[in-house]
């Protein structure tokens, strides 16, 4: 991707912070909606990339990461900043064509022993540190998030406490405002969408300083589920800073191949099935966590939620990746043709005057549904990129009848076009 298309991918997904407005059974505004797959990323957990690594991320369909910026890593001596690790980092990331979503987080041993930044002093001094590295890096189009699921009490320990975040949250934001305006200040990353610790944010005004609200989704249950969330949380927004169209961005959100029920090849279907449901709710960034397996404990399923193996071996997750990224390239989200069934899924994408759907259901049930489409040879494939048989329709002067397309559809999305004449 030249450094000008980048320039352009980077402009469409902030138009998209500042107006996406969309339903949970989506919408028909082309306007709002970012083109596919500029509205995807991955988490790492790296500044020094292997060699090949971001260019592998790339190929794999995503085009933002999202990585901690630490304040113990980049503050070693008092009101002294050493940005040299992520300088080198966005230099990669320039050169592979990828966006950066930096988090803001952790304490620092040099304040309060590392504990997070809950007293005044230290607050202050990690306003100063997060401002100095938003004057580093301005005009990168960087997204700012402030902290990482501060109400989890392992990243805000010994336990989560909204006034504190609030207290930290204003700082940040009155200094971001006064010092970097220009820059994109999101928060508060909640570990789930904490409806109880959001709403306290929004009544404290944190809504005046973020230019989208950042959550993880995490569920054990199917992605589809997360419509009503969604939903609910942009009325609260809406409530809380009325006239104001401020997006939702799922910042991290994925599934364990190791969890209960789950396999490698069901966490591919989810990647696809997640990406699916988040764009038809006009979320204009979606981050999978993570990019790579954690580790090679058989049981640790927190060293299962990669889309590579622990070795770097693609799993089921990036060829959905992929094959989304690459079939869907360029479409944008039009709109979920009602079939009967709320449990069945059809979506249909656009670019310009071509047309391409997504289909699966929910059930664990596998069954044929009809699609009214025009006539002519459909192609077929899989979440996976695998070709399926072909379908063809007659013209409706042979039927006279609207030429239909009959499909077999299980909980594993698979993706139709028509074929050129």
């Amino acid at each position: 991707m030249s450094h000008f298309q980048t320039k352009i991918v980077l402009l469409v997904l902030l138009i998209a912070l500042s107006c996406v407005d969309a339903t949970a059974q989506g919408t028909n505004d082309q306007r709002l909606q970012p083109q596919i797959p500029d509205s995807f990323g991955v988490n790492i957990d790296f500044t020094e990339p292997k060699r090949g690594e971001l260019n592998m991320i790339a190929t794999g369909g995503f085009r933002w990461v999202r990585k901690d910026f630490k304040w113990d890593l980049t503050e070693r001596v008092k009101g002294t900043y050493d940005f040299g690790p992520y300088e080198r980092l966005l230099a990669a990331l320039d050169a592979a064509g990828l966006r950066a979503l930096f988090i803001l987080d952790y304490g620092n041993p040099l304040y309060d022993g590392g504990a997070p930044p809950r007293t005044a002093a230290t607050r202050a001094a990690f306003a100063r540190w997060a401002v100095a590295a938003a004057k580093r890096f301005a005009n990168r189009g960087i997204l700012w998030e402030l902290y990482n699921e501060p109400n989890n009490n392992q990243f805000w320990p010994p336990g989560p406490n909204v006034n504190e975040y609030i207290q930290l949250a204003q700082e940040v934001g009155k200094q971001f405002r006064a010092s970097v305006p220009a820059e994109k200040l999101i928060g508060p990353a909640t570990s789930g969408i904490d409806f109880a610790f959001l709403e306290a944010c929004f009544k404290a005004g944190l809504l005046d300083y973020w230019s989208a609200v950042s959550v993880h989704p995490y569920r054990q249950e199917a992605p589809e589920t997360v419509s009503p969330d969604y939903a609910r949380l942009r009325d609260l927004i809406r409530t809380s800073k009325p006239g104001a169209d401020i997006p939702i961005i799922s910042s991290e959100w994925g599934y364990s191949a190791v969890w209960a029920g789950m396999d490698v090849e069901k966490q591919g279907a989810l990647l696809a099935r997640q990406w699916f449901i988040n764009i038809s709710n006009g979320i204009p960034l979606s981050i999978w966590y993570e990019w790579r397996n954690d580790g090679m404990d058989a049981q640790e399923p927190e060293h299962h939620f990669g889309t590579v193996t622990y070795q770097y071996v693609p799993k089921f997750p990036y060829l959905a990746a992929k094959t989304f990224s690459r079939f869907f390239d360029g479409y944008t989200f039009v709109k979920r043709i009602d079939i009967g069934g709320l449990d069945d899924f059809v979506f249909v994408f656009q670019k310009g005057s071509d047309t391409r759907i997504a289909a699966w259901t929910i059930t664990k049930r596998p069954h044929r549904i009809r699609l009214s489409l025009g006539a002519g040879k459909y192609e077929l494939i899989n979440h996976l990129g695998d070709s399926l048989p072909s379908v063809t329709t007659p013209p409706a002067s042979v039927t006279n009848v609207t030429p239909e397309v009959l499909l077999e559809i299980t909980d594993n999305p698979i993706y139709l076009r028509r074929e050129s004449p």
